[in-house]
């Protein structure tokens, strides 16, 4: 049995990469033509039923316009008029001149066959026409109402009638000519559904069940369908160029009235104007198949041609590899193309790099084993540095020179502290970590000020654990000493305070007494801190631990507000100086590192 590994050869690729190639190809051009020629076809057919839709929208804007006509003469009858405008004077309307707008109804009625009624209404919208006690209000909703006096004496179709679905309701306000206008009643016109059937077969020459129509109001209810209630509601819930109706799909054109804001929705099955297609599919896999046969042997024979050289070359480098890493001496065969025989030189060519590399990695490996040996030597100093510290220390205490000791210790752990490496990574310790080492620095430099230097740290408890950078107190507390302390008479404080001012950061302040500065020296000591100071400093050094500072803000908490990010520097002459700066604190809480 063949295993699979087997076939995977170069030539199986070739001839399995072009076959597929080929049936990509093939199905390409087979779906684009096949696409292209049903869109022709089913474009023919939409163009169409779009020519019927727009008839069949004329015919149904010619039924509209008639009951507008007829219903504008109604509103401008002078005997309508005349009782409307008495209704408007607050006299109302006696039973006989009723009786009499129902000669007039009957008139204007048998000029439309589609009428069923008319309703007449006052302002107030007490029915004068037919003779009962309805309300306009009570008979249609209020939003009708509002809807007919935006519209301002213009027919409004509200569709089909709330009251009688099987009829549908257009209405008008009636304005009063001798009034400017004004608003004196309402008309209410109710149509038979029958009204709006075209009486003509669509687009003249459809057989019966080839084409469909669905016209709908507004509100997206069907007033006139050939297909049932459901499939209506089902057609008018879907949108694009075709729907599907009981599992067939049709084609589907839209006209919307102006007049009216009605869809109308012709139909007609796909299937019909695309019968031609299966010839033309039968035709397209055809020629694929053919093609695809010719275009397998053709390959097959192309991949024998650029195999059998390169099969030969496998041998021969087959050897080589026997016998170790040798110059191939024999030449490509006659029969191999160019690129073949570039490989035949390529081979010989790698073999003298990789020997020449085997001799460069050899000599690297040894020139890294001495790194690493004077590496670990390296490591000895400051373990010696320590050890000495340790041994002044001791000597000191033997001595009775508590104060020395306690700065040789200080000495040490700072010396510690800075070397090693306190947190996980060297890079991130904890507030009480960084604490601790300044208070190391202060203790060793009041050795140095004795009675001028006092300090004081006021740290929340909370936040003694939250992780800081290393090294990023002491420089503020070296600036504070130099230019706060030393630079006043007399004895001097620096206070070290870390609290939480609001939700998710805590602010860290070093806050000393010293002489402060004006607003032009703490103007370019900022602009000296951002970088933006071009001029030489007189003082050597001046800014340069805050700009280290700074610059390492930015770079731990590059997601942090802008606040959060950046030093911040209060100072008034005579009163002292506050450098602060915010640092967030960990979603969840503070854990140790």
């Amino acid at each position: 049995m063949v295993k699979l590994s087997e076939l995977n050869t170069l030539r199986n690729q070739i001839f399995a990469g072009f076959t597929l190639t080929m049936v990509v190809v093939l199905a390409f051009a087979g779906v684009y033509i096949y696409g292209q020629v049903s869109g022709l076809l089913r474009g023919s057919a939409e163009k169409h039923i779009q020519q019927t839709a727009v008839q069949a929208n004329g015919r149904l804007d010619a039924l509209l316009d008639q009951v507008d006509s007829l219903t504008t003469q109604v509103a401008t009858n002078d005997y309508v008029q005349k009782l409307l405008l008495k209704e408007a004077d607050g006299t109302r309307s006696a039973f006989n001149e009723r009786q009499s707008l129902l000669q007039i109804a009957s008139t204007y009625m048998a000029y439309s066959t589609g009428i069923r009624s008319l309703e007449l209404y006052a302002g107030d919208y007490r029915r004068l026409f037919p003779l009962d006690d309805t309300s306009l209000n009570a008979r249609v909703s209020q939003e009708m109402i509002l809807q007919t006096e935006r519209m301002k004496g213009k027919l409004v179709w509200l569709g089909l009638d709330p009251a009688q679905p099987d009829s549908v309701l257009a209405m008008r306000r009636i304005s009063l000519i001798d009034r400017g206008y004004a608003a004196g009643g309402y008309l209410a016109v109710h149509l038979s559904r029958d009204y709006f059937e075209m009486n003509e077969p669509l687009g003249g020459t459809a057989e019966e069940g080839d084409e469909y129509m669905l016209l709908a109001d507004g509100n997206g209810d069907p007033i006139l369908s050939d297909l049932a209630a459901a499939d209506a509601k089902e057609v008018l819930a879907q949108r694009g160029p075709t729907v599907t109706v009981g599992g067939e799909e049709l084609l589907a054109v839209r006209q919307q009235s102006r007049a009216t804001g009605w869809t109308l929705l012709l139909l007609t099955p796909v299937r019909a104007s695309t019968e031609g297609i299966s010839v033309l599919r039968t035709a397209i896999l055809l020629s694929i198949g053919i093609g695809a046969v010719a275009f397998l042997l053709l390959t097959l024979l192309l991949s024998t041609l650029i195999t059998r050289p390169i099969l030969k070359l496998m041998r021969t480098m087959r050897g080589a590899r026997l016998g170790g890493l040798k110059m191939n001496p024999s030449p490509a065969p006659p029969i191999a193309s160019l690129e073949i025989r570039e490989l035949n030189h390529t081979y010989n060519q790698m073999v003298t790099h990789m020997n020449e590399l085997i001799q460069v990695v050899y000599e690297k490996e040894i020139t890294q084993s001495r790194t690493e040996l004077k590496a670990l030597q390296a490591q000895i100093n400051p373990h010696f540095l320590f050890n000495t510290l340790e041994a002044f220390y001791w000597s000191l205490e033997d001595k009775g020179e508590e104060e020395l000791a306690s700065i040789v210790v200080a000495m040490s752990g700072l010396f510690r502290y800075v070397i090693g490496s306190a947190g996980g990574d060297g890079e991130w310790v904890t507030v009480r970590d960084e604490l601790d080492h300044a208070q190391r620095y202060l203790q060793i430099m009041k050795m140095r000020l004795i009675d001028r230097l006092s300090w004081r740290i006021d740290a929340d408890e909370r936040l003694m654990q939250m992780p800081i950078p290393k090294l990023i107190i002491q420089p503020l507390v070296e600036n504070a000493i130099l230019h706060g302390v030393e630079s006043r008479i007399g004895p001097g404080a620096v206070t070290i305070r870390v609290r939480s001012g609001k939700p998710g950061f805590a602010t860290v302040s070093v806050i000393d007494d010293g002489v402060g500065m004006d607003e032009e020296t703490l103007e370019k000591l900022m602009q000296k801190i951002e970088g933006t100071d071009m001029q030489p400093s007189a003082k050597k050094g001046a800014g340069v631990a805050m700009s280290n500072v700074q610059r390492r803000l930015k770079l731990y908490y590059v997601d942090a507000d802008e606040r959060g990010s950046r030093l911040r520097i209060e100072s008034k002459v005579g009163v002292g100086t506050t450098v602060s700066f915010e640092i967030t604190i960990p979603q969840g809480g503070v854990e140790p590192l």
